[in-house]
């Protein structure tokens, strides 16, 4: 079983590597971090079988025209937990949180069952109180094909030698069909999934599953994220921030916070609070420097809602479980309290 405690240098390299370039060899990796790429691939199938990381082929949502919201559900505190686990089971969910207590709910939705889930199961759930939604109209920082690299041990050499090995853009992405679709099925599961299983997959050789992969990458449809608890980086404060900026300042807000050191995510919403930013910390003493020094610069700011992040409960991919509380007695517990949510 792998700790907090457990992780090294050498890990936390990895993790880091692997932020920039979810696919790069481990040769390339043991390169540049100094070790063999045996020692690589026994720290990556450590990790990997104790659940402390996960590499993940994602689809961008921009490029293949699926809208994503924020979504932010406030239920009874016995409930809260049961809910969070139901959205965690969906598909069209990722980066669940209990924030505020245990009260409220944060999660990212995309895709075509999003018109149900935010117009009638969220508010048809018992002990919902309250459904807000705000539609996603540009990521400044984090997010699809934008690793968070900002914490970690490596160099700024290290950081360049793994990217300059990355696809380059090249033009429109590609029209996705039947094959593409199974590769990104597969990666979705396991992003570092072999060019075999890959060809198995899509039903094709082994040099067109190569050339398949290449193009998503470099069309933009496919990037490489990495779940893991911030926590290996020292990080476990993370917070939510809600920023309510003049639109002739929102650009110049979220670019600004996306050359924050805390910030893992930005991006600009819909409705009042405009400016949705996930910050990372050591502490909250850290955190109450961040807000009345960086966020107190920022042009055309009139306020600032924060959510301290109590539980991570889903991250892009991953389902940790809200560590639901056993029902009391005999009565109906939390049965049915979610369930409606589940596709």
């Amino acid at each position: 079983m792998v700790t907090l405690d457990s992780f090294d240098d050498l890990d936390r390299g990895l993790l880091h590597a692997l932020q920039i370039d979810g696919r790069a060899p481990f040769r390339r990796i043991g390169e540049v971090l100094g070790v063999s790429d045996q020692t690589v691939a026994r720290r990556y199938a450590r990790l990997r079988r104790s659940r402390s990381l996960r590499v993940l082929g994602l689809s961008d949502p921009a490029v293949v025209n699926q809208v994503q919201w924020t979504v932010r559900v406030r239920a009874t505190p016995e409930a809260a937990a049961e809910i969070a686990d139901a959205l965690a089971r969906r598909s069209d969910t990722s980066w669940i949180s209990l924030c505020s207590g245990g009260t409220e709910i944060f999660c990212t939705a995309f895709g075509d069952g999003v018109d149900p889930l935010l117009l009638e199961a969220l508010p048809r759930t018992r002990h919902v109180l309250d459904v807000r939604a705000h539609q996603v109209l540009h990521v400044f920082d984090g997010g699809a094909g934008k690793p968070f690299t900002k914490h970690g041990p490596l160099t700024a050499s290290q950081v360049a030698r793994l990217s300059e090995h990355l696809p380059v853009p090249s033009g429109p992405a590609p029209r996705l069909d039947g094959a593409d679709r199974r590769i990104l099925e597969v990666l979705r599961e396991d992003g570092r999934a072999t060019v075999e299983e890959l060809m198995a997959a899509a039903r094709v050789s082994a040099s067109t599953a190569r050339r398949r992969l290449h193009d998503l990458r470099a069309g933009g449809v496919l990037h490489f994220d990495v779940d893991v608890d911030l926590r290996v980086f020292e990080l476990p404060v993370r917070t939510m921030l809600w920023l309510t900026a003049r639109a002739a300042d929102l650009d110049a807000v979220g670019r600004a916070l996306a050359t924050h050191a805390e910030v893992a995510f930005a991006a600009a919403t819909t409705g009042p609070g405009n400016v949705l930013a996930s910050v990372s910390t050591r502490d909250t003493a850290a955190l109450y420097r961040y807000l009345t020094t960086e966020v107190a610069a920022l042009p055309g700011v009139g306020a600032v809602e924060t959510a301290p992040v109590v539980r991570n409960v889903k991250a892009a991919v991953t389902h940790y479980g809200a560590r639901l509380p056993r029902a009391r007695g005999g009565g109906q517990g939390g049965v049915g309290r979610g369930q409606g949510l589940v596709t």
